[in-house]
């Protein structure tokens, strides 16, 4: 890992206040956290902001906010991609500013994300004429499901201007603060939904014999689905096969007709992913078939893995580098799933990780946890890799990939 830097050392674009700023955001956005197509306040937040510094936006896919950075030259259209949702949990991070809506937690950090691209507009508005070519805000809704970006790219976010490379920050428990990770290739996994029935006959608890019990054979599903990764996959690749409900049974003396299971497979190998849901058909069918029961397993796909293009990730790495606000670490992939994968699809892009790990702060807890909490010296470092990535691609300082 490359030396992190001090902490405080500011570059030429970014004023204190602004830094400020974005933390007051944060921390207001914070307190009243909004799941997927429901940030209305979340979205008008934005909107005020972003009409107090003059930038021209508009509304797409329900809740969510586009804006337009007129650049003086005629370069390259850089977006700037952050989420706005929360998620239903109840907060325990003991923070002074926690979720004042029971149930909803921004345990992911994007009240950050978005506060941080808050951030990188004032800076990036204010020197807007030494930018060589426009940018464009994307804050987008219900990226923990169901799913905001293929909306705004539908509705026309990265065609008026069109975009050509697009980049986005997400909070990163594994990097210390003063750190951002950039890695080419595949950094985060398609996360795919499936559903699965197990269809017994119900009976007496004290007559077992008469009846077909849906639990223990729900319990050897739960357990022979897990050889898919353990003795099904080569283990050089990666796979995640985890079982996220169940719910089954009436009361202590009926044998259950009946259980449910959700869950999650996570892949970074598109033929891997191809065979997962019939790896996983065979499997439960068969153990249903050895209990006497009946079992059917529904998949729903999801989003697909990140790619990072390799050569905008090595080029704005470079240059971020000669900036010197950040160290720059290359960490490995993780299993989450992210729609930015849907924007990375459509123009080169790369997913950059923003380091928060401070044990002092108690920033140390991953995402989706209640205890999440976020390093809030992080922030500025956030606001300086946004603002550098658009001046790069503007300037053509970051090379952008022709089109394929």
């Amino acid at each position: 890992m490359v030396a992190r830097p001090a902490l405080g050392v500011e570059t030429m674009s970014l004023r204190p206040e602004v830094a400020a700023r974005a933390i007051a955001l944060r921390r207001e956005i914070h307190r009243f956290p909004e799941l997927g197509f429901e940030e209305e306040r979340t979205a008008s937040l934005v909107e005020r902001e972003l009409d107090s510094l003059g930038i021209a936006h508009r509304r797409v896919a329900k809740t969510g906010v586009v804006g337009v950075i007129r650049g003086a030259g005629g370069g390259k259209v850089a977006g700037l991609r952050a989420d706005m949702d929360a998620l239903p949990v109840d907060e325990r991070s003991g923070e002074p500013f926690s979720s004042e809506v029971p149930g909803k937690m921004h345990a992911c950090g994007h009240d950050a994300h978005t506060a941080i691209l808050l951030g990188a507009a004032h800076v990036l508005q204010a020197h807007r004429e030494k930018l060589g070519g426009d940018v464009v805000l994307l804050f987008q809704p219900a990226e923990e499901g169901p799913g905001g970006a293929l909306p705004m790219i539908e509705e026309g976010a990265l065609d008026d201007p069109h975009v050509d490379a697009v980049t986005m920050l997400h909070v990163d428990s594994r990097l210390p603060t003063g750190t951002i990770g950039i890695s080419p290739g595949v950094v985060n996994a398609a996360a795919d939904e499936f559903y699965i029935d197990v269809e017994g006959v119900g009976g007496h608890g004290a007559s077992p014999h008469t009846a077909v019990d849906a639990i223990p054979c729900a319990a050897a599903i739960v357990l022979a689905l897990q050889n898919i990764a353990a003795r099904e996959t080569d283990p050089l690749k990666t796979v995640v096969v985890t079982i996220g409900t169940i719910e089954g049974g009436y009361r202590n003396n009926i044998i259950a007709d009946r259980v449910t299971m959700s869950g999650t497979f996570r892949s970074q190998d598109q033929k891997l992913r191809e065979a997962l849901e019939g790896r996983a058909r065979r499997i439960i069918e068969g153990v249903a078939a050895a209990y006497g029961a009946r079992a059917t397993i529904r998949v729903n796909y999801g989003y697909p893995p990140v790619r990072n293009d390799a050569a905008l990730s090595e080029a704005f790495r470079e240059y971020a580098a000669s900036l010197g606000f950040a160290a720059i670490d290359r960490p490995p992939p993780t299993m989450g799933g992210e729609d930015f994968a849907y924007f990375a699809e459509r123009v080169p892009g790369v997913m950059v990780r923003l380091g928060i790990r401070n044990e002092a702060a108690g920033s140390v807890h991953p995402g989706h946890s209640p205890l999440f909490r976020i390093d809030e010296d992080a922030i500025a470092v956030g606001i300086e890799t946004l603002a550098a990535f658009a001046r790069g691609v503007g300037s053509g300082a970051v090379a952008v990939p022709a089109p394929a």
